[in-house]
């Protein structure tokens, strides 16, 4: 197995790949956004310090278990057969010790957190790990994959007051809707071998133009969820978010359709990047000017 030895560097690259660093962008700023809003401000800098860890351990557990469960699917998706482990660049045992690695990070940063944070980790890590495999059982795998984006504002407000409240549970509806949403534009190029591999998507089981119309719906729920999660919090920075939210939703909306799939990665990528980004960066600044 020597051509799968991966050396320092290269494993550090091949690491980030793998558990696609970069979607860090997605849930990140909405962990931040509800922790602010649970501290009324910014949190206490070692608190910050272990929601952070928290989110990379869970999210690096479940995208690295999310490859070693689509090994084989991914290997047989020309889209895909270039990732990490079907291309044989990295092995299992790479794979299954970043597993490890990222439940014991949030187990720690649960830890050192306060005792509820702790005892519902199990419970997110599960749904997270589970995700791998229910598009073959069920086409709302989509929503599954936004829950798991969703736990991450309710857990970071838990992470900060210790006990639950409506704000980050509406914060957690509008995020869920938002990135299965998106998940449903992302897996349109994936319908015809979705289909034929008996995947669950909803390109594969609506087809394109119902599954757009679906995802369309969710992206309203998702504008109407920050609607309302600024009503519950109010100032300036999520009103002004929500709007910047309406508009970048909208936007790549045009940019999609059935056959129209050539600017895909500007609506999944800049979009939604942009969108995580400038909801959390208003709220700051409106929070810091208040301060």
């Amino acid at each position: 197995m020597a051509g799968r030895a991966v050396r320092p560097v290269a494993a550090v690259r091949e690491a980030a790949d793998l558990v696609k660093f970069a979607h860090t962008a997605f849930a990140l700023p909405f962990a931040l956004i509800a922790a602010i809003a649970a501290a009324n401000g910014l949190p206490p800098w070692p608190v910050l310090g272990w929601i952070l860890l928290a989110m990379a351990g869970a999210r690096t557990a479940a995208m690295a278990f999310n490859r070693l469960a689509d090994q084989r699917v991914d290997a047989g998706n020309p889209r895909t057969a270039g990732r990490a482990l079907p291309a044989g660049r990295v092995g299992r045992p790479f794979a299954w010790a970043l597993v490890a690695l990222g439940a014991a990070a949030l187990g720690i940063a649960t830890w050192r957190l306060n005792p509820l944070c702790l005892a519902l980790a199990p419970v997110a890590l599960a749904w997270v790990l589970a995700y791998s495999y229910s598009k073959r059982f069920t086409r709302l795998s989509h929503l599954w994959l936004g829950l798991g984006l969703g736990i991450a504002p309710v857990g970071a407000w838990l992470a900060v007051r210790g006990s639950f409240a409506v704000p980050p549970l509406v914060l957690a509806v509008a995020v869920t809707a938002w990135v299965a949403g998106f998940d449903v534009l992302y897996s349109l190029p994936d319908e015809p071998f979705d289909r034929a591999a008996g995947l669950h998507s909803l390109p594969a089981r609506l087809g394109p133009g119902r599954a757009i119309a679906v995802a369309r719906a969710l992206h309203v729920v998702a504008a109407a969820g920050f609607a309302a999660f600024a009503w519950c919090m109010g100032g300036w920075g999520l009103w002004a978010g929500t709007a910047a939210a309406a508009v970048l939703l909208a936007w790549q909306h045009t940019l999609v359709g059935p056959g129209r799939l050539q600017r895909l990665n500007t609506a999944f990528f800049t979009a939604n990047g942009v969108l995580a980004l400038l909801m959390f960066a208003l709220y700051l600044l409106d929070m810091m000017v208040r301060a």
